[in-house]
């Protein structure tokens, strides 16, 4: 072979050497955003399921408030019960 030849066989390679290496360096830095972006996503679904477990039992622990306002109607009735009674005894 020539030197010619050997020349532009090494400059073929040095191209395929270059292709190779911006590849794996683009690939590294694509894997080196998309990892903390994955942690932070897998974190974030961590915490929203101990949010929802938390407001499940907020719904459970509050569920008699919906009775409030029959305890309060009952609560009138007693306390005019009480007014008409003082009144009738002079109080």
């Amino acid at each position: 072979m020539s030197a010619m030849a050997i020349a532009a066989a090494d400059d073929g390679i040095t191209g395929w050497v270059v292709g190779y290496v911006i590849t794996i360096v683009v690939v590294l830095v694509v894997v080196a955003l998309v990892v903390p972006i994955l942690v932070l996503a897998f974190s974030i679904g961590n915490e929203a399921k101990m949010i929802n477990d938390s407001l499940t039992e907020s719904v459970h622990n509050t569920a008699a408030l919906k009775q409030l306002n029959t305890t309060i109607d009952h609560a009138e009735v007693i306390v005019a019960g009480l007014n008409r009674g003082r009144t009738r005894l002079g109080g």
